[in-house]
């Protein structure tokens, strides 16, 4: 047996443990610390960038008739799905935040003419609707009015279909669409918010303004800001200048396991911090729409929502541009998000025995049998609207808010960049999974919370509240909701975690894929001195050549996964090995002066 000795912990560190010995040579102790063949073969394809779980095509040329299976990446975005598909979608990430940060031009492009076919699908539909809205009031028989008016619906939905195809941006509205009643809220702000400085947005605006230093250059400065939830309660902190003693009145290491655990959970308001989870994306839209508001910028973001330790979501975002820190604090200070829900402060029914649906009866019953009465999702949302002053289910603030100037160009504004997408490719948790027990209770009981909670409109766990919710049938479940608000891989937040607006780089991460191939295909055309083949600017695209079906895991011209993933080895292997040979060669021509001559 291995003896394994503890050594004596220090004040606020983790004990510390000694390597165990080595197991004898030949026993199946020795055996099993040899390395699986899989395993070894994975961790090659990881570190040359290969996808450990291709999708399978198979493809067919149209114009000759062959078959041949061809591969595709998987695209995971998190590491314990694929490390390699991972790691390219962080570095995609990466650079679509680097282009789009301290751009000195409006990414956005301005819209072009329309074509005589477009505005001529635009004319038939505006006819179809006029016709449309004259038979309504024309001398018709009821049967003869209504076969009209499905025939001209139906033609209506033909020219809808083609402008679509067309590819004009959003869609015309039709007189035969029902009207959904408007819910009519006021407006007014809080009492208990401080004012909101408004100015009017010039949407064309996005870029931020040049500033000029004391030695005369001239600048572009951006912002990193990081948006936080505020306190639910003593937690414990680890010492740092300014704050070299936690609440507990001890001083812990960064490193300590307590770190982020409350000082006392009994106070601790979990259902507060659950809720600020579940809606903290909506705050941060509401953040963005104040701050432009009060800026009169069409500010732009990019960022990533990460968990901290006490296990309340914040994010990092970049921002283009700069604004006044004291301007930013004053915006943060007065925004807020009123959730418009019914009331669920407290719970009708027991989670450990919910109600269940009787298919026999056609209702809910507790668990002693008796019919339970849920109030209707539409009565129990006029119930607010009908209410002389309506109270919003909950109010959810921004805690503290750091805003910090980047210079574009720097090594700062590189290292901003790769800290704010540090955690992309990890499950929002993963960096805060308890490592203590009082981690795993706090853990476990923020969880417990949000597991009771309703997530939106159409969770069960209205039912525990004495509420159907919107659509309800007997398949719910109260308190196994299956909505990603409730697992413990997101722990209450609900969402994307790449948060990016619109007018960034005026760039998906398709455009950005498409600029990198386009950047290795001229890389080799020009590194081999060939360009030939590349269609030329105006060209119409060539028709499709190939048709592609997925293979079925059973195919027996499938080959193992396995054999699949050494080939990709190989094949990248060669592909490295090209782009080393283009780039030198492309260095050569430099250092000649051959591509100057040609410019």
């Amino acid at each position: 047996m291995t003896a394994t000795v503890t050594a004596l912990p220090l004040p606020g560190l983790a004990p510390v443990q000694a390597e165990p010995e080595a197991p004898r040579p030949g026993s199946r102790a020795a055996r099993q610390t040899v390395p699986l063949s899989k395993a070894v073969l994975k961790e090659i394809a990881a570190e040359a960038g290969v996808c450990l779980h291709p999708i399978a095509l198979r493809r067919t040329d149209t114009t000759t008739g062959l078959t041949e299976i061809t591969e595709v990446p998987c695209g995971a975005r998190l590491a314990s799905k694929c490390v390699p598909c991972a790691e390219k979608n962080r570095k995609l990430r990466v650079q679509q935040i680097r282009e789009g940060w301290h751009r000195d031009t409006e990414p956005d492009p301005v819209p072009r003419q329309s074509t005589m076919e477009e505005r001529w699908l635009v004319t038939h539909r505006a006819a179809l609707e006029w016709e449309r809205a004259a038979l309504a009031t024309a001398q018709l028989h009821p049967d003869e009015r209504a076969r009209q008016l499905a025939d001209l619906d139906a033609a209506i939905e033909d020219i809808a279909a083609e402008l679509a195809n067309a590819g004009l941006r959003g869609s015309l509205p039709s007189s035969a669409d029902k009207a959904k009643p408007a819910v009519k809220r006021s407006t007014k702000r809080r009492q208990d918010v401080p004012d909101l400085p408004r100015m009017k947005v010039d949407r064309g605006r996005t870029v931020g303004r040049v500033i000029a230093g004391r030695d005369g250059s001239m600048h572009r400065d951006s912002m990193l800001l990081t948006i936080t939830l505020p306190s639910y309660g003593d937690i414990h902190s680890p010492r740092r200048a300014g704050r070299p003693v936690c609440a507990c009145g001890s001083s812990h290491h960064p490193d300590d396991p307590v770190v982020g655990t409350p000082v006392d959970p009994a106070s601790y308001d979990y259902r507060r911090a659950a809720l600020d989870s579940i809606h903290f994306s909506r705050l941060t839209d509401r953040l963005w729409q104040n701050l432009r508001r009060a800026t009169g910028i069409n500010i732009q973001y990019a960022g990533c929502v990460e968990l901290q330790k006490r296990l309340a979501p914040h994010a990092h975002f970049a921002v283009r541009g700069t604004v006044p820190r004291a301007l930013v604090r004053r915006v943060a200070e007065a925004t807020y998000h009123q959730v418009w829900w019914p009331a669920h402060d407290e719970l009708a029914h027991d989670p450990a025995r919910p109600p269940r649906y009787d298919a026999e009866a056609d209702c809910w019953i507790d668990h002693a049998g008796t019919p339970v009465d849920l109030v209707p999702w539409d009565d129990a949302v006029e119930a607010i609207d009908q209410d002389d002053q309506p109270e919003p289910a909950h109010v959810i603030r921004c805690g503290r808010i750091d805003p910090r100037g980047v210079k574009g160009g720097t090594k700062d504004a590189e290292r901003t960049v790769r800290y704010v997408t540090k955690y992309l490719t990890k499950d929002i948790t993963d960096h805060v999974k308890p490592e203590a027990a009082a981690a795993a209770a706090h853990f476990d009981r923020l969880h417990a919370e949000l597991s009771v909670l309703p997530c939106s409109a159409t969770c069960a766990n209205w039912i525990l509240y004495g509420i159907a919710p919107k659509g309800c049938s007997g398949k719910l479940r109260p308190g196994n909701c299956r909505g990603s608000v409730h697992q413990r891989e997101s722990l209450g937040f609900t969402g994307r975690r790449v948060l990016i607006s619109r007018q960034w780089s005026g760039k998906t991460l398709t455009d950005h894929r498409a600029d990198n191939a386009a950047w290795v295909r001229a890389l080799l055309a020009l590194g081999n001195g060939d360009q030939d083949g590349e269609q030329q600017p105006g060209q119409p695209p060539a028709p499709a050549r190939y048709a592609y079906e997925l293979c079925r895991p059973g195919d027996p011209d499938l080959p193992p996964e396995s054999v699949r993933i050494m080939r990709a080895i190989t094949v990248r292997a060669q592909w490295k090995h090209q782009v080393r040979q283009a780039t030198q060669r492309l260095e050569e021509l430099s250092a000649t002066g051959v591509l100057a001559r040609a410019a």
